[in-house]
Formats: structure tokens, C-alpha cells, sequence
């Protein structure tokens, strides 16, 4: 296991196990791949580079800040599930996707996935019915509606027209206020 070769390497010749890459056949050999170790056999007569980035010089001493955006990169956390982590990898190593569409495809939850899904397959229902536009307004609509949210008895809503006797929130900015603020000289 590539791994545990790195793990000898960095015992017996005090690497930092870390900073260490190992390279055979002109690729760089990784612990896993898809969140699973591999295995790489090698034959007689073949060579392995081993090649160790170098530390970099102190803060107070380099006069640029070195990050290599790792801690920027979007990583899953470590209870996520292993198809999950499977599609990770073949989505990130395999068709290189970049880690902002990354982050978007795995922040939404599968109940949303769904809903995309369902929601394009019956665009494309109502595109073929001839009713295309309404669906999308009505889906606009939809979308308002569900996101209204429910206030609690005694709370007022930010819309004067809501609460009784037209009542508004302090600080709110009308014509009337803007008004006597300017007769009386405020503004």
C-alpha cells in the first residue's frame, strides 16, 4: 500500500511524512483514491522518486503571505456517507470539476435534488403543453408563498398593511415622517 511505503520512507530517512511525495512511472503515487487505499505493485528494476516540498521560510522572515489554498478548498466533512465519497472523488479527480460546483452539489440536501429534478421534468411538460411561461410564474409564485413564513400572535409584520390600525415599525421611513422632518427643519 502506497501509504504504508510513505510511512517507511518517512521512518527511515526522518522525511516529514507530510511535505512527502512519492513518484513512480511519471505519476505521483496518492494514499487513496475514490476513499479507498490503493495498492501499487511494482516491478524489478523500477524506480521510485521520492520528492519532499521544502518547508517554507518563517512569517517574520518571508515578506508575502504562502498559502497554498488548501484550507480554501472544499473538503466533506468525515461522516459523510461512502457513496457520497465515491461521487466526491470521481466528480473532483475524474471530470475535474471546480470546488465552488463542488460545494453547491454536495450543500444541497437529496429532498432538493429531487425537487430540481421533478421541477425540469415538468418544465418540460408544460413547454411541450404550450404553457411554459405560466409555469414558471406560477412556480415564482410558489416560491413567494412557501417563503412567507408564519408570524407568531403578537408579533407585527415589517408591512404596515398587515398589522392592525395600519401600525408601523419604529424607525420606519414614510412620507409622513419624511414630511414633518422637513418642516420642522431636520433634514
Amino acid at each position: 500500500m502506497v501509504k504504508e511505503l510513505r510511512e517507511l520512507i518517512a521512518g527511515t530517512s526522518h522525511l516529514p511524512l507530510n511535505n512527502m511525495r512519492l513518484v513512480c512511472r511519471g505519476n505521483v503515487l496518492h494514499d487513496s483514491t475514490n476513499g479507498d487505499d490503493l495498492l501499487v505493485q511494482l516491478q524489478d528494476g523500477e524506480t521510485v522518486f521520492v520528492a519532499v516540498k521544502p518547508q517554507p521560510p518563517a512569517k517574520h522572515i518571508s515578506n508575502f503571505d504562502d498559502d497554498d489554498g488548501e484550507d480554501l478548498k472544499f473538503q466533506l466533512p468525515q461522516s459523510t456517507s461512502k457513496w457520497k465519497r465515491r461521487l466526491f472523488f470521481v466528480l473532483r479527480d475524474k471530470l475535474k470539476f471546480p470546488d465552488m460546483l463542488l460545494m453547491v452539489i454536495f450543500s444541497l440536501s437529496l429532498k432538493m435534488w429531487t425537487t430540481i429534478v421533478v421541477w425540469f421534468i415538468l418544465a418540460s411538460v408544460a413547454h411541450r403543453l404550450g404553457v411554459g411561461p405560466l409555469y414558471i410564474l406560477g412556480t415564482g409564485f410558489l416560491i413567494i408563498f412557501y417563503n412567507l413564513g408564519h408570524r407568531q400572535p403578537g408579533d407585527i409584520s415589517a408591512y404596515s398593511i398587515f398589522n392592525e390600525d395600519f401600525r408601523e415599525l419604529p424607525g420606519t421611513l414614510n412620507a409622513d415622517r419624511l414630511d414633518r422632518d422637513i418642516r420642522l427643519g431636520r433634514f
